[in-house]
């Protein structure tokens, strides 16, 4: 066997062998999440305190009319929705005014917060609404989270021990586009929730947040350094989450699972969309992000049948292809079960293919550090902190390190 074939062939191998072992942890950390979420939702929750909601939107998009109204129709005996965006004629603002009105009974308000001083415009809007809310009690929710009924009741219940500061949710994808679209959907669900399993189980416990949808305590955002210095990451929900847990402040993952409706675009913008999101892991986990690469199987499983074709073993390449796929459908049938995902066939199906275009967005999440980001030019420093690339977007003298203005638009 030539130098090539032995590199190709133990490549592959070690690959392989270390996918399946991450394979196996990850069954491990599903099955006992699925435990515990059972387990739990056979003891009614007892914490009912009132609860601000928490809406932040920037312009409208596919799915957001339904996601909204959901909100509205929520079984809580005390709540509020408070929503932000920048400006008044914003499209996302000016639908959800629509649907309250529809809801006279359910309190709603609706706050403008002006051009984010923040490079993380989503915590310059959400300063404003955690500053705003009537009560102590959070429940943060992006603008594509999709939830039932028991929404609320769910989520609080997670505060009822009062050493427990914020719980964050797991989410399935949902999309309503194309092929490239529900590639990303199910990455979104498998991949995502996979890993948080196994570092859950490893850790003892999850140290970092998921900001689709969070319950937290007012003060968890101040105990974390405050809106502006939060602001200045891109994954503000990690540092979040990060920051109390070092603190040791109680924080996990929720047991109720999200409905994350992923946007309907093609590949190119499906694939630039995660890139962002790899660069900014590999800042704020890097030595976790670098062993990523030997949690995929698909690529080891290609590198195996390409030993096989060259070596002259077809059949034994296509079975070593066919076992690591294999792999990822138990990987995904797995996961999708303990999220209690009603559409899990499709999904699990093609998670191979998934699988493969995870490990090209980790291969190229190590070119550079730039990205665009709602109009300006950043590039990633240590932790995921942007660092401006043209030029530096100085606070105002009054943005919030504490309280910013409640500025009603009704």
């Amino acid at each position: 066997m030539s130098l090539f074939l032995r590199m190709l062939f133990y490549s592959a191998l070690a690959g392989t062998v270390t996918s399946t072992i991450y394979c196996g942890m990850v069954l491990v950390g599903a099955i006992r999440f699925a435990r515990r979420k059972r387990r739990e939702e056979r003891t009614p929750g007892v914490l009912l305190p009132p609860i601000s909601v928490l809406k932040p939107l920037h312009g409208t998009e596919p799915d957001l009319e339904e996601n909204l109204r959901r909100f509205f129709e929520l079984d809580y005996p005390e709540y509020e929705l408070v929503f932000c965006a920048r400006h008044a004629s914003d499209a996302g603002l000016q639908m959800a005014q629509r649907i309250a009105a529809g809801y006279p009974e359910i309190r709603a308000r609706f706050l403008t917060c002006g051009e984010p001083r923040f490079p993380n415009a989503k915590m310059w809007s959400m300063a404003a609404l955690a500053e705003a809310a009537a009560y102590e009690t959070l429940v943060t929710s992006d603008a594509d989270a999709r939830v039932t009924p028991d929404y609320l009741r769910r989520c609080v219940s997670e505060l009822a021990d009062h050493h427990r500061d914020l719980a964050s949710c797991l989410y399935v994808g949902r999309t309503s586009g194309g092929f490239a679209a529900q590639i990303d959907a199910v990455g979104k669900s498998v991949e995502m929730s996979g890993g948080i399993f196994v570092a859950d189980m490893l850790e003892g416990g999850t140290h970092f947040a998921l900001g689709v949808s969070m319950v937290l305590r007012r003060e968890a955002f101040l105990k974390a350094g405050g809106y502006e210095d939060l602001g200045q990451y891109y994954a503000e929900d990690f540092v979040l989450g990060q920051r109390l847990a070092a603190q040791g402040y109680g924080v996990r993952m929720a047991n109720y699972v999200v409905r994350l409706m992923v946007l309907p675009q093609g590949f190119r913008a499906s694939f630039s969309d995660q890139l962002r999101w790899m660069k900014s892991t590999r800042r704020s986990r890097p030595a976790g992000h670098l062993g990523t690469g030997l949690t995929y199987a698909i690529p080891f499983g290609v590198l195996g049948l390409m030993w096989g074709l060259i070596a002259g073993h077809p059949a034994l390449g296509l079975m070593w292809l066919l076992g690591t796929c294999v792999n990822r459908w138990m990987m995904a049938a797995v996961v999708l079960w303990a999220l209690e995902d009603e559409q899990a066939g499709k999904p699990t199906l093609i998670y191979p293919l998934r699988d493969l275009l995870g490990f090209a967005v980790w291969v190229a999440s190590y070119i550079g550090d730039r990205m665009q980001y709602h109009g300006g030019a950043y590039s990633l420093g240590v932790g995921g902190r942007f660092e401006p690339v043209t030029h530096k977007q100085k606070p105002d003298a009054n943005s919030p390190g504490g309280k910013l203005p409640d500025a009603p638009v009704q």
